[in-house]
């Protein structure tokens, strides 16, 4: 039978409905392996050539680097000269002027994504997330920035070579602001973190833990909005990524790979985004936060009933979804 199932924190409802998925097997990609774009015309391979200049950041040089930062070339918000957004109105509709930033990060290797990186590899991914952040937080014209990766044509990847982009915005985005408010109604209401009593209950239960390290605890949703949702959050309490040691970036870099890997073995490689979700940067209080990372793929289409009601419909149950994941963890490095 269906479930209506709520977030406790977004208050968000999504309905799980095995009964939709006529096929007994999970759902999974079957468009068969990848076939990587040739390196030959890559903007990535040669950032000068493509006009991906000058770096904001790299590591360990400009010439040699492992890791690239650099301006979008198509940004979704752009800097403003040292202008903020400013507010306007059109008639009854208001707006702002596209002021924030929005920023590339490349790794050299052409072949691989975040799962295939070597360990040290992906934690300095993270890294470079949060220096970034970091550098975003002490710009008062942003209120919010987000890390993010689209792998595959269907996540809105356009280019094969493995890179994640990073967004910083004026305004707290919708769906983060619902999360966030309703995390800090929890705070009010019980003085607990929603999401370390996320972490509490879901290692008691079980049926949805996908896995665990010294510093971050992984697992499917229970109000997974697509099928193989997979959450991954520090165990430690902390509201901004920005500010977490390493040896927590290290382990919930670790968890978001190995679920990549799984994911992989039991769903086909399916397209998908992760990304973190950061307190804001506004300089407010945001201790009832807790930061994690999100991992949705793309196995499933939005359509009309998601987007007439804002309500997810998710036809493989996140219990399912853990077990299966699970059961990859003995066959997969």
């Amino acid at each position: 039978m269906s479930e209506l199932r709520q977030n406790p924190a977004s208050g968000d409802w999504v309905i799980i409905a095995p009964e939709r998925h006529p096929r007994p097997h999970p759902l999974r990609r079957e468009d068969g392996p990848r076939t990587p774009a040739p390196k030959a015309g890559c903007p990535f391979e040669d950032l000068k050539k493509s006009g991906n200049w000058p770096l904001v950041r790299a590591r360990p040089s400009a010439g040699k680097w492992r890791i690239a930062v650099f301006q979008n070339k198509y940004p979704a918000l752009a800097r403003g000269g040292g202008a903020c957004a400013e507010p306007f109105r059109h008639g009854i509709y208001r707006g702002r002027t596209g002021v924030g930033a929005h920023e590339i990060v490349v790794t050299r290797d052409h072949r691989k994504n975040f799962a295939a990186l070597a360990p040290a590899a992906a934690h300095e991914v993270f890294e470079v997330f949060r220096e970034r952040i970091r550098a975003f937080a002490e710009d008062p014209c942003l209120a919010y920035a987000v890390p993010f990766m689209n792998w595959g044509p269907k996540a809105g990847a356009s280019l094969w070579h493995p890179h994640y982009q990073i967004i910083a915005s004026p305004i707290i985005p919708p769906h983060s602001a619902r999360s966030l408010r309703g995390a800090a109604e929890y705070w009010n209401a019980r003085r607990r973190c929603v999401r370390c009593e996320m972490i509490r209950e879901e290692r008691a239960e079980g049926a949805r833990m996908i896995a665990e390290n010294a510093h971050a605890v992984a697992f499917a949703p229970y109000a997974s909005k697509v099928p193989f949702e997979a959450m991954i959050i520090p165990k430690k309490h902390q509201p901004y990524f920005y500010k977490t040691p390493s040896a927590a970036l290290r382990g919930a870099a670790e968890l978001v790979q190995s679920v990549m890997r799984w994911l992989k073995a039991r769903a086909g490689d399916p397209d998908l985004n992760f990304f973190v979700h950061e307190a804001p940067i506004d300089g407010g209080r945001h201790g009832y936060h807790h930061w994690h990372v999100e991992i949705l793929p793309r196995l499933s289409v939005p359509a009309g009933a998601e987007f007439s009601t804002g309500i997810f419909i998710d036809a493989l149950p996140p219990e399912t979804a853990a077990a299966i994941l699970r059961g990859a963890k003995k066959h997969v490095a």
